[in-house]
């Protein structure tokens, strides 16, 4: 169903079968699908493409050229029922890609205010949490869970199966092939370098707990191995504050490709004064 006051240009494809909710605008060229639901005040500009996977959320900007709900890019794939799924306020930006996941019932599902820049790519299967910005060029492999606010800059690259906690930042022209965890930067080759104390004052955290996550990775990094450094993070009570459980939880959470440290002698630093 197509709502009455849609504004679509005489030279976008939109499908009669399509579910377009009111306040809607497409572009010259734009394709939408048989199948592809876009929530209301939604605008998608010239050459956009969305597929019949698709499922658009209220409010989201679609830029030129990109495209949402594509198959995956994965040889083993068979053409089953499977969604990309973006929430209400998106944007995604030129020429940037959204595949569709690959497990039957499955979707690719990018959170509330995400910000997808120019080029980037989210593979099949992967989760993104609420207003991720994933910058020019970034890369997202398939099956990666992204943290809420998580900050991945130009040509960054996010190895299959990674998870990045909130808060994380990932430095330009840097690759992850591990687990990062909450609130932490990394910067070359999964290479833990510090504490995102920028992003956490942004994000409303106060002085205390920026002090207490500083503190809590350098217990935690410090100890022979992670599952005693996370014991003592709970032995010692520190994790009854909510942004070290967050600490503690995501290492003791199942690892399907091993958790990033600092390099050995490193020192982890904040990055700005606490």
């Amino acid at each position: 169903m197509i709502h009455s006051d849609v504004v679509i240009d005489p030279c976008a494809h939109v499908s009669p079968e399509a579910d377009v909710a009111p306040n809607v605008r497409i572009g010259p060229g734009a394709v939408v699908e048989k199948g592809a639901r876009v929530g209301e005040g939604t605008t998608i500009m010239a050459n956009a493409v969305i597929t019949r996977h698709a499922v658009i959320g209220a409010r989201c900007t679609i830029h030129y050229g990109a495209v949402i709900g594509g198959d995956p890019q994965d040889l083993a794939f068979k053409d089953v029922p499977t969604r990309v799924i973006l929430g209400d306020e998106v944007t995604v930006r030129e020429f940037a890609t959204i595949h569709r996941a690959t497990v039957p019932g499955a979707a690719t599902v990018v959170g509330k205010g995400c910000y997808l820049m120019v080029n980037a790519h989210v593979a099949h299967d992967c989760v993104l949490g609420e207003r991720v910005i994933v910058c020019n060029s970034a890369l997202v492999a398939g099956h990666c869970s992204i943290g809420d606010r998580a900050f991945l800059s130009g040509n960054t690259v996010v190895h299959q199966f990674s998870r990045v906690g909130p808060l994380v930042m990932l430095s330009g022209i840097s690759g992850i092939g591990r687990d990062i965890g909450p609130y932490l930067i990394v910067a070359n080759r999964s290479a833990v370098c510090g504490v995102n104390v920028v992003g956490l004052r942004r994000a409303g955290f106060d002085a205390a707990q920026r002090r207490r996550v500083q503190d809590a990775y350098r217990e935690l990094f410090a100890a022979r191995t992670l599952t005693e450094g996370v014991a003592a993070l709970r032995a010692n009570g520190a994790a009854s504050h909510p942004e070290v459980a967050a600490i503690a939880d995501f290492f003791t959470a199942e690892s399907k490709r091993g958790f990033s440290r600092p390099r050995r002698g490193a020192a982890l630093d904040a990055s700005g004064d606490l």
